[in-house]
């Protein structure tokens, strides 16, 4: 292996991994720009991905899995940053809901990530420095028009399934309102149509701990050689609260003491839930951009699919031949059940063939990434139907 010119060394490793990924890499030139709904076009752009298994000679196997706000491609491998394991390797793998002995399964890094799809630590060919703020405002609408574009340089005409849960619920939503003829099943979890105005106050508030922190210099951090480390970090922990249920938080912690029998008197982490929140926030920054949190978080506050189809939520899905499962969480209150039902009512209308499953847990948002077996249950059985309909050997 050659040795990296000393300058490279120095680069931040999101930098690196920003420009030349560790995964497969889909290259678009001048020839094939991305037209974003900002009215822009985003040229030259590349996508970050990583596959899973074997496409069949029909190409009629493959299952695009889209990640939430903090994932990335690496869904079910050794993550090249962290050296963790793939974020929802419980559920995509052989022998696994998604089994990779039998679907070919592809997973890509969101256009304004920071994993090698093209985003605001990228480096803008203009400048030959990394984008910041100078990157275009993107959408979930801008995703999913990136990963068609992936899933054509791949050759595939129609994917079997797209499955994905919170943002990547949002993709997956997305995918059947602008491009249901490419979709023939699909997995919405734990999603919304859109996003409330609760959730927006949310990520509002960590966008402000971002931009707060002094190291952020106005999102040139990288050219000035800081980092918002703590802005990041507290934009984290804050969100983390979000993904849990207030049982689970008092099922794990509760008022327990972090390493002590008595308080301190003082603002260290005497609790073990704050030095839990703490842990989340600090070893978040080692793998995410600060700009394309950002980034991610405006794109799902601008999501609202009934809004793009003249208010009304039903026309989104007009004429639909897709089939759907759509499964929530009893204690997800970032994207309650109600979300869910209104998605399941607006494809009752259109005629589409949908079934609905709302999973008991206290385990919050995050039930869909953790080991829950009502919800593996009903992803293997469902793609198992879907796939006898299609013809897809067992």
């Amino acid at each position: 292996m050659s040795t990296p010119p000393a300058a490279e060394k120095k680069l931040p490793v999101l930098v690196r991994e920003a420009d030349h990924p560790r995964s497969q890499l889909a290259s678009f030139g001048a020839d094939r720009p991305l037209r974003l709904e900002a009215g822009l076009d985003l040229s030259p752009f590349q996508i970050a991905y990583q596959t899973y298994g074997e496409l069949n000679a029909a190409k009629s196997n493959a299952i695009l899995v889209c990640h939430a706000l903090t994932g990335d491609q690496h869904v079910a491998n050794t993550h090249p940053v962290t050296g963790k394991g793939g974020w929802w390797d419980i559920m995509v793998g052989p022998g696994r809901p998604i089994d990779t002995d039998r679907y070919f399964v592809i997973c890509s890094n969101v256009v304004g990530g920071c994993m090698g799809s093209t985003g605001p630590s990228s480096t803008n060919p203009l400048t030959a420095a990394p984008w910041g703020l100078d990157f275009p405002v993107i959408t979930v609408r801008d995703m999913v028009r990136a990963q068609t574009m992936l899933i054509d340089h791949l050759g595939i005409d129609t994917l079997f399934s797209v499955a994905g849960g919170s943002m990547g619920g949002m993709q997956v939503l997305e995918w059947c309102a602008s491009f249901s003829e490419r979709v023939f099943s699909a997995l919405p979890i734990a999603t919304a149509p859109r996003h409330s105005a609760q959730n927006i106050a949310f990520h509002e508030v960590g966008r402000q701990a971002v931009m707060a922190d002094p190291e952020w210099r106005g999102g040139r951090y990288f050219v000035e050689g800081t980092s918002p480390r703590r802005g990041l970090s507290v934009a984290r922990m804050g969100a983390h609260i979000t993904y849990l249920s207030d049982t689970a938080l008092h099922r794990k912690f509760g008022r327990k003491f972090q390493d002590r029998d008595n308080p301190t008197f003082s603002f260290d982490a005497d609790f073990e839930v704050e030095s839990y929140l703490r842990h989340q926030g600090s070893t978040f920054v080692e793998r995410f951009d600060a700009n394309s949190y950002l980034y991610l978080t405006r794109a799902m506050d601008y999501f609202d699919l009934a809004a793009d189809h003249g208010g009304v939520l039903a026309k989104a899905f007009t004429g639909t031949r897709t089939r759907y499962c759509v499964i929530s969480f009893t204690s997800d209150w970032l994207f309650p059940t109600t979300e869910s039902r209104a998605v399941v009512h607006a494809l009752n209308a259109g005629g589409a063939r949908v079934s609905f499953a709302e999973i008991e847990t206290d385990k919050g948002h995050d039930a869909f990434l953790l080991d829950e077996p009502e919800l593996h249950g009903i992803v293997r059985g469902f793609l198992d139907s879907a796939a006898r309909t299609r013809g897809l050997k067992p």
